[in-house]
């Protein structure tokens, strides 16, 4: 072929592969759970990373009951100042976006939902579900309508139901959502999602941005999907108010398992790590200092009871640091708070293993002395010669010198009543 031939074919080659480097890739990231501190990182690195390959926008499937709203707030500015298009999607049928999900889903450029979902219900509660008491409630759901009316203003999107949504947990279907201006899109698949959203200008980071995904060969975009790391899936798990609160007992009472019986090893081994993992916890967690301290005092009290017994003074005390410790572990406005029931569980767990303390401390107290001088006073023994003043008998095996009130013939069975030094005063037992 001629030189010429050859360059020419080698710049058509080199031409179509450029060309096939420019076409669009989506990013794709799964949220099917409660929003936690590992959901912000979650998303942090997907929109980091989406931004720095060039995708052409980053795609959250999303199904969430809600979560934190610390949380929530952190993914919300990171969706407003994304350089990358991000595109919420509540699917599949069935799903919902309820409570904090109102709120990342309304931060989206671009918010769709499938068909058979809702969207709604983001009064804020407390981390345990209960409805927050006082004026914190006031102050908690001020500030979310204030949060949600922001993000609709934003976004344009509907801001008297954005409201609603948060003073009255109203909630709506899709298509309500998309009547109402709530949502942009209707769809239940990706590709369907794309070619509705083709050509839509967005904000992006203050700048018009004109959605394109179109490929020359007219098929759909190729989709990266972008897992969970191990730390994120280990944080989701461990970020959890009552997973963490859990980690935190079980690393205490395998400790106190451990300092009550030296040498158990696995006790404090399991401790010691379900420790290590509640301090990861309390790195996203706001847990109050005041409340630890409370629950190792508690700790500290139970093994003093098992080696300095106070008859349940130092027991009763460990229980009561470890109930105020439990129930106000986390701080007043972060609105979390360690399922009662599961505080209940644990602080009859340590009450039954006080009450075992005690009972066996004063089991031993009142047990008659079994070995040494004191443990002879009762026991049978056997005239070895006549004994008076003096003579000797066998007891325990050993012989002893003895004497007695009134004379016993030898070879007689015989009951020690005192024992002075190396002498030990007897009486005539009924026992042959």
């Amino acid at each position: 072929m001629h030189p010429v031939g050859v360059l020419g074919c080698a710049l058509l080659v080199a031409s179509i592969a450029a060309a096939d480097e420019r076409e669009p890739v989506l990013h794709r990231i799964v949220i099917d759970g409660p929003i936690s501190p590992a959901t912000v990182d979650y998303v942090d690195a997907a929109v980091a990373h989406a931004s720095k390959e060039g995708a052409a926008a980053l795609i959250i499937r999303l199904d969430t009951p809600g979560g934190l709203l610390n949380s929530t707030k952190t993914i919300v500015q990171t969706l407003l100042a994304a350089s990358v298009p991000v595109i919420v999607h509540v699917a599949p049928a069935g799903s919902s976006a309820t409570s904090a999900g109102v709120f990342v889903t309304m931060a989206a450029h671009v918010a769709a939902m499938a068909p058979g979902t809702t969207i709604g219900a983001a009064h804020p509660v407390s981390g345990g579900g209960e409805d927050i008491a006082g004026d914190m409630r006031q102050k908690v759901e001020n500030y979310a309508v204030s949060l949600v009316e922001s993000i609709a203003e934003k976004r344009g999107r509907n801001i008297e139901w954005a409201e609603k949504a948060v003073r009255e947990s109203v909630s709506i279907t899709e298509r309500e959502a998309l009547d109402l201006r709530v949502i942009d899109v209707v769809a239940g698949d990706v590709e369907t999602l794309l070619a509705r959203v083709e050509g839509r200008e967005v904000d992006l980071a203050g700048k018009r941005f004109r959605l394109s995904f179109a490929r020359a060969d007219g098929r759909a975009p190729a989709i990266v999907e972008i897992p969970m790391t191990f730390r994120q899936r280990v944080l989701s798990v461990v970020s959890d108010p009552n997973i963490a609160y859990l980690l935190m007992m079980a690393g205490i009472l395998g400790l106190y398992m451990e300092f009550s019986n030296p040498g158990a090893i696995f006790p404090g081994v399991a401790g010691v790590i379900c420790l290590l993992l509640a301090l990861l916890a309390a790195q996203v967690l706001p847990i109050s200092s005041i409340s630890v301290l409370l629950l190792l005092v508690g700790f500290a009290f139970l093994v003093a009871e098992s080696f300095l017994p106070s008859f349940g003074v130092l027991g009763f005390g460990g229980i009561v640091a470890i109930t105020l410790g439990s129930l106000f572990l986390y701080t007043p406005d972060s609105n979390l708070f360690v399922d009662r029931s599961l505080v209940m569980t644990t602080v009859l767990v340590f009450a039954a293993i006080a009450a075992a303390i005690v009972l066996t401390v004063l089991r031993d107290r009142r047990r008659r002395p079994e070995t040494g001088t004191e443990g002879l006073v009762g026991e049978i023994g056997t005239t070895i010669t006549p004994v008076h003043r003096e003579g000797k008998i066998r007891v325990h095996g050993e012989i002893w010198n003895a004497t007695s009130r009134s004379p016993i013939e030898r070879e007689r069975p015989v009951r020690v009543v005192r024992v002075d030094g190396l002498r030990v005063s007897v009486e005539p037992s009924q026992e042959d």
